[in-house]
């Protein structure tokens, strides 16, 4: 009977510590440093809901004021500051920009957006060349949620926010969060989709899913060891196990001298 409660003993004390393995990112080592440092040059695509700054400048400002949001001029406004002044793509995909009325922009990129507003604004100006366009997406914007410090949305104002940015800005993973897989959905033109990431391999950095795009859900699931109530480090492990153990040979104690 004791040596069923020692090897029972040992048994969950070694299954329910955390391994170091499972909290240390980034492992192995890369095949070469140009994959390492390889980037998809690929363009973001416009989507339902992004927010994009406009700025549209001339020599002569009264010829371009026209067609200018007035709350939009200055340019230090944050992710939450444009949601009032900057321009929304709706759910029909279209801009509204003063003048010119809707311009369709879903599955555009920012060039190509900027390109539109130009040849739009031909119509209206005659030396358009003496006219600066500027398209910029407003930040990217994501939730994250489950096993991380700091869950909610957050907004960055960068050109492209990776994996890792949007872990260390939510207060990174948590103890019992399961940093192999953490798990991105994504909402595209072709639909719903929903991809895969491990934090603890350096082959990472070279996963097409290392940048993520404006409005996706992060999700980091908990470890099996949280729910099965035990302790992140051996010691408190140690100490929960004594108090289960301590309760059950009390227990059995009891009803023995019944």
């Amino acid at each position: 009977m004791k040596k069923f409660f020692l090897y029972a003993f040992v048994l969950c004390f070694l299954s329910s510590c955390i391994p170091a393995k499972k909290l240390t990112y980034f492992q192995g080592e890369p095949a070469t440093k140009s994959e390492l440092y390889r980037l998809n040059n690929e363009p973001y695509r416009l989507q339902v809901n992004d927010i994009l700054y406009i700025d549209i400048k001339a020599e002569n400002p009264e010829i371009v004021s026209l067609f200018k949001n007035s709350a939009t001029t200055s340019t230090t406004q944050g992710g939450e500051g444009l949601y009032f002044t900057g321009y929304t793509i709706d759910r029909h995909g279209n801009i509204r920009i003063p003048y010119i009325g809707d311009l369709n922009v879903l599955g555009y990129t920012e060039k190509e957006v900027r390109q539109k507003i130009e040849s739009e604004l031909t119509k209206y100006v005659k030396k358009v060349e003496s006219v600066f366009v500027t398209v910029k997406l407003a930040g990217i914007n994501f939730v994250i949620t489950g096993e991380v410090g700091s869950p909610g949305t957050i907004n960055l104002s960068q050109n492209e926010v990776s994996i890792v940015d949007a872990i260390a800005n939510a207060g990174d993973v948590n103890t019992f969060g399961d940093r192999e897989n953490i798990v991105v959905v994504r909402k595209t033109i072709d639909g719903v989709k929903k991809y895969k990431v491990n934090l603890l391999e350096i082959e990472i950095f070279e996963s097409d899913n290392f940048y993520i795009k404006p409005n996706d859900v992060i999700y980091v699931a908990p470890l099996k060891q949280k729910t099965w109530g035990f302790g992140a480090t051996g010691f408190q492990t140690f100490t929960t196990l004594v108090t289960v153990f301590s309760f059950v040979t009390t227990t059995i104690l009891l009803i023995n001298t019944l």
